[in-house]
């Protein structure tokens, strides 16, 4: 009865500052996003300059920061340590007086980077040094770019007292790039209750600029699972002046072409055959011929041969893949070694079967010398999400108000992200790269010299903005 009286307390006195509220909507700020933009660019440099390069991850330096901001702007949120050094940040705006996960709406980004060599670079990867209109440092893309709008999202939302109609929450993750302790399965496992929700806004989306003009906004909607594979070749040792053809090192290199060459045959999802469908209507009369061509039985061999040569990523997104990826061998220049050993990153659609593709993989290479073994770090098998949901419909609705002429498109994302592991635990969760990007910008991340659009993250933080502010309006 106590509790129950208190309830009605909390929500009486919640409707009185409602009501105040919504008298004092026509003096409230409005939304001055370019400024927005230009402030979030110096979040994104100072992020960058944290070097959270995984392992360690060292993510408690930026959750430090993350938490200054949202203190200074008023917004509730909480430090949680996963490991020593390593800190995820939870905040939220709430729509009522109860916080209400059945709707709530959850922005997504991790603090953690990928290695790299600096000697590589010709500037410091962690200077963020902005050059020709580019904003360069590792991270810049792959996440510190989608984690500085999210935030940048929430501020404005804050500073705007925005009218919620459902909670946005935000979690900056941990360990995304190795997916080890610290990793958003134990953050589910441990702090579900903080951070449960409906929706979620991830990475793993694409805006795609093509010949100066956006042509298509990515929305990821799924995504393949990874898989790590041990090829174990044995052979006798000995001298390294005495060559014999049963060396380890001939076995598996002869393995590894094999399988390194093979092509699994195309299994296109219903997601990955309707992002064609869109896609052709803004691509040019020959590549979009071959897309079309994918709803005509009898040419669509043809098809899928014509666009896995166009495309890598889009090689991926028919099949499944298998990438050798490192080799092992040998003590010494002048020892024939009795075993040599590689890894096989497989890339496969949610719903295959990994022991079903080992299983082939004895076939294909056909050598009693040759032995498979699954790696423990296996990725998650998760469904996908729903490309008729109402936020899908959101990001749908408001591409082509942002980026005229451009379409959306379902996205079968060929790498791993966070949003497996919520899908998992029936999260709407969609992949929205917001920023507009080339082919050649996207190919920088992992890789040398990672850079972001400074024209490009201005857009996205503004495009994200509009699509959080829109959907978190309505219930």
């Amino acid at each position: 009865m106590v509790r129950r009286i208190w309830l009605i307390i909390l929500a009486f006195g919640w409707v009185l500052s409602s009501a105040g509220f919504a008298g004092a909507q026509t003096s409230a700020p409005q939304p001055d996003l370019s400024k927005l933009a230009d402030e979030a660019q110096g979040w994104l440099a100072d992020l960058v300059k944290i070097n959270t390069v995984n392992p360690p991850g060292n993510e408690s330096a930026t959750a430090k920061y993350i938490s200054a901001i949202f203190q200074k702007e008023g917004i509730s949120n909480e430090v949680l340590e996963m490991a020593p050094g390593r800190s995820i940040v939870i905040a939220r705006l709430q729509a009522g007086p109860l916080a209400d996960p059945t709707n709530a709406l959850l922005l997504v980004a991790h603090q953690d980077t990928v290695g790299v060599d600096p000697k590589k670079w010709s500037m410091d990867p962690f200077a963020a040094v902005v050059r020709e209109g580019y904003l360069y440092g590792r991270g810049s893309i792959d996440d510190k770019a989608m984690l500085t709008a999210n935030i940048a999202t929430m501020v404005e939302l804050k500073r705007t007292r925005a009218r919620l109609g459902r909670d946005v929450l935000f979690l900056a993750t941990d360990d995304e790039e190795q997916g080890g302790p610290a990793s958003i399965k134990n953050t589910i496992q441990k702090y579900w209750d903080k951070i449960a929700c409906a929706y979620a806004l991830n990475e793993g989306g694409r805006v795609i600029v093509k010949d100066g003009k956006v042509q298509y906004v990515g929305i990821q909607a799924s995504e393949k699972v990874a898989y790590n594979v041990t090829v174990t070749a044995t052979g006798p040792s000995g001298h390294g002046s005495m060559p014999r053809p049963e060396s380890a090192v001939v076995h598996l290199a002869t393995a590894i072409e094999k399988l390194g060459t093979y092509q699994v045959p195309a299994q296109p999802s219903t997601i990955t055959l309707r992002y064609f469908e869109q896609l052709a209507k803004v691509e040019d009369d020959d590549t979009a011929k071959w897309m079309r061509a994918l709803e005509q039985p009898a040419r669509t061999d043809l098809a899928y041969k014509h666009l896995s040569e166009m495309s890598p990523m889009w090689n991926s997104m028919l099949r499944d893949t298998i990438a050798p990826t490192m080799l092992q061998a040998g003590v010494r220049v002048n020892v024939i070694p009795s075993e040599a050993t590689a890894n096989l990153n497989v890339r496969m659609l949610p719903g295959h079967s990994i022991d079903e593709l080992i299983g082939q993989f004895g076939k294909i290479v056909n050598d009693p010398q040759i032995r498979f073994q699954l790696a423990p770090d296996s990725g998650e098998n998760a469904p996908p999400s729903e490309i008729t949901s109402p936020l899908y419909q959101t990001i749908e609705r408001l591409t082509p108000q942002e980026f005229p002429g451009a379409v959306s498109v379902p996205l079968l994302g060929t790498g791993a992200t966070d949003s497996a592991s919520l899908r998992l635990h029936k999260v709407q969760a969609y992949g929205l790269e917001p920023f507009p990007l080339t082919e050649e910008d996207y190919s920088r991340v992992h890789g040398d010299e990672e850079r972001m659009s400074v024209d490009g993250f201005h857009k996205g933080v503004i495009f994200l903005y509009h699509v959080v502010a829109t959907f978190a309006s309505s219930k």
